[in-house]
């Protein structure tokens, strides 16, 4: 007769071992720990976020300075305050600039508005005269610009009412950078090894998500930055009121796909023309076609290449899903989940045909 302990040893291997009580309790713990581990973590997942994303552009100078300093500590000391200094000093600036510049538009349309000089600026052509005519009986317009304006304004008062956790997350993004940098090949390796593929598959994979990352920071983040400084330089050039806020709004709109600065430049050439400055209007189009276009269209492919292999209605839809479910996180996770779904994707497609994903690529 069979020992019962070997003979449950044995059910436990056919069966496999999480098929068994004790398996199955295992997964339900290991589970649980997840979600609460995941739980802790979440309030600080755009902080993490960043921190992942610039530890990944930035291991280059982290490396450089190693081989300088020969002390992994002091070189991610000093390469964390370099990016700080970096990135701290120009934000802090133009956030400042930006709150006030937004508040001061925010007064302006909300004076317009009430003394009627708007529609003295308008009356001056013929075209929006007429259109004045059925506009005035029909909406309340300075119901609604000051509807508007009170909302920006809300909004621009909770944004600086949440700045103090805005530089918590960045202090969290910063502490968290340092060792990343630190501890870089022992995290990977770690990480790797969590990850259930061959070493070849694992490599590929995050191979694809560093792309993503360096395509996103430095290819959209980079140009969309570019793209902001040269429309907010034209509108302060032209005299058009807060340019720096302008600029800003062109930035963050050019991180998304389809939308971008047009969005902004293009009703203001406009709206220069309808009111009587056709030289200005021509100058903001042709800045806007010839030199903003041509950022997008010429820098980032040079600065991309192949590193971000994503159809642009993929890009589109996670870069805004992601900004909707992560906020500012999103801007950076949309894109690697999506490049991390088609990886296992490929892999199971080349496992059932006995070939690996790293094998596959290389024979595309």
């Amino acid at each position: 007769m069979d020992d019962p302990n070997r003979s449950a040893l044995r059910l436990a291997t056919d069966r496999g071992w999480w098929a068994t009580p004790r398996g199955l309790a295992l997964l339900a713990a290991t589970a649980l720990a997840i979600f609460l581990s995941y739980s802790l973590a979440a309030p600080f997942l755009p902080s993490i976020t960043w921190a992942v994303a610039l530890a990944i552009v930035s291991y280059p100078l982290h490396d450089w300075l190693v081989k300088h300093i020969k002390r992994a500590n002091l070189a991610a000391i000093v390469a964390v305050a370099m990016i700080a200094f970096l990135l701290i000093a120009p934000g802090a600036f133009l956030a400042q600039r930006f709150a006030v510049e937004a508040s001061q538009a925010v007064e302006r349309v909300k004076t317009q508005t009430q003394s009627g000089e708007w529609r003295t600026t308008l009356e001056k052509n013929p075209v929006l005269a007429r259109s004045l005519e059925w506009i005035g009986p029909n909406v309340d317009v300075r119901s609604m610009v000051e509807q508007g304006a009170n909302a920006i304004a809300t909004y621009l008062s909770s944004f600086l009412g949440g700045s103090l956790w805005m530089l918590a997350q960045v202090f969290i993004a910063f502490y968290t950078l340092y060792f990343l940098l630190r501890d870089r090949r022992t995290i990977v390796q770690t990480a790797k090894s969590l990850v259930p593929l061959s070493t070849s598959d694992a490599d590929e994979l995050f191979a694809r998500v560093s792309d993503t990352i360096y395509a996103t920071l430095y290819g959209n983040v980079a140009t969309s930055v570019l793209q902001g400084i040269l429309g907010g330089l034209m509108f302060w050039w032209l005299g058009l009121p807060a340019p720096l806020f302008w600029g800003t709004v062109m930035f963050l709109l050019s991180l998304i796909p389809a939308l971008g600065s047009p969005v902004v430049w293009v009703p203001a050439a406009v709206f220069l023309a309808l009111t009587g400055n056709l030289g200005k209007a021509l100058i903001l189009t042709a800045w806007g076609v010839l030199v903003i276009g041509s950022v997008d269209n010429l820098l980032y492919p040079f600065i991309v290449g192949d590193k971000i292999r994503l159809h642009t209605l993929l890009i589109f839809f996670s870069v805004v899903g992601g900004i909707m479910l992560f906020v500012t996180a999103g801007l950076v996770l949309g894109p690697v989940m999506v490049v991390v779904t088609i990886a296992l994707i490929e892999v199971w497609q080349q496992r059932r045909s006995g070939v690996g994903i790293a094998e596959y690529r290389s024979n595309d």
